[in-house]
């Protein structure tokens, strides 16, 4: 019986010391993303489209990608377990975590969109970023973990998230826009504030 127990402690312990250690690693680019069968070098062209690639990574050590691009050659790392977005991208991205629940906002006081537009205004100047506030302000050629666990969502620049999506289906949800379209959605809810109505 203490055989029995030692043995089963033992191999508890084993599992636990190997627990899987993952990363994933999407990647934003305006054109087709190449990447050779080691996932680590990737090649990216010019263009103006978004094209979207998530890449899995096991182990415990870091990720190095190698990237060639318009902007040259360099590299960039993911050093810890987790979601990570790699901006391949000739814009910035910026975005954060959405709290999606099951009533939808139809009206929207002046104050409150006030308060969403500095927000926004502070954003798209890259302030008032942080990690904590789960909201991200991604320049070209850069990389930023997004959280922690891998089972998380992902919407991009010109993707909307849909009215059925089930938030519950992922441990988070993240909307990401270009830099050129927050500041169009700026100057529309700008236009909002000022329309008093007839």
């Amino acid at each position: 019986m203490k055989k029995t127990t030692l043995l089963l402690l033992s191999i508890a312990f084993l599992l636990f010391a190997c627990k899987s250690h993952q990363k994933k690693i999407l990647i934003y680019a305006n054109s087709d993303i190449q990447v050779d069968e080691s996932q680590k070098n990737i090649t990216v062209q010019e263009g103006n489209t978004q094209v979207e690639k998530e890449l899995d990574f096991s182990g415990s050590d870091a990720v190095t990608l190698n990237i060639t691009g318009p902007q040259g050659h360099y590299t960039l790392v993911a050093n810890e377990d987790g979601y990570w977005l790699a901006n391949l991208k000739a814009d910035t991205v910026l975005g954060s975590m959405q709290h999606i629940g099951t009533t939808a906002q139809i009206r929207i006081t002046q104050e409150q969109l006030k308060k969403q537009l500095d927000s926004l205004n502070l954003l798209v100047k890259g302030a008032n970023i942080s990690a904590e506030a789960k909201n991200y302000f991604v320049p070209p050629g850069k990389i930023v973990k997004l959280s922690s666990n891998t089972n998380v969502k992902v919407f991009g620049p010109f993707t909307s998230i849909p009215h059925d999506f089930d938030p519950s289906s992922v441990s988070e949800v993240y909307k990401f826009y270009n830099l050129s379209e927050e500041e169009k959605i700026i100057r529309k809810m700008t236009d909002m504030g000022t329309y008093k109505g007839e």
